[in-house]
């Protein structure tokens, strides 16, 4: 099973907005069979909340499930359980560093990527975070591209038809 865990903050307006759509779209393309998705935040302020009501705003509005959704932080393990990690921003990834545990040989560790990194012509490879600027639909944008080439590296890196 691949294994795709997405990251923000706090884990309740990018990385949930993320996962919802990234698993929409693998269920679109009938590969939730084997790949899994999740998301959690390096801080530990939310946990167990739901999405941000903007998140669920235009969740609803696009019609994408996100039902039974809640916030959780990242944790040593998922370093090893997630063949890919996704970050929203660089500042997620330098907090990532924080909780990676020491590789142990031949300890399989996951990819860490920004999710920007997937969305060619864009200069600021950051997604901004509309818990502060309110801008959900501009991030919606990002999020649904970027995953959509996100689902095409997959595809093509794990030789999936």
């Amino acid at each position: 099973m691949i294994q795709v865990l997405f990251v923000c903050l706090g884990n309740i307006c990018r990385s949930p907005m993320a996962e919802a759509v990234f698993r929409h779209q693998v269920k679109q393309a009938g590969l939730d069979h084997v790949i899994a998705i999740d998301s959690a935040g390096t801080g530990d302020w939310h946990i167990g909340h739901p999405p941000h009501q903007g998140t669920r705003d235009i969740l609803d509005k696009n019609q994408i499930d996100y039902k039974g959704m809640l916030a959780r932080q990242v944790t040593s393990d998922d370093f090893v359980q997630f063949t890919y990690i996704i970050a929203m921003d660089e500042s997620n990834v330098k907090n990532l560093a924080g909780f990676a545990p020491e590789p142990a040989d031949g300890e399989n560790r996951a990819s860490i990527h920004k999710l920007l990194d997937f969305a060619p012509g864009r200069k600021d490879k950051n997604v901004p975070d509309p818990y502060y600027t309110g801008n959900f639909q501009e991030v919606y944008e990002m999020v649904e591209e970027s995953c959509a080439r996100l689902l095409t590296y997959i595809r093509d890196k794990e030789q999936l038809i």
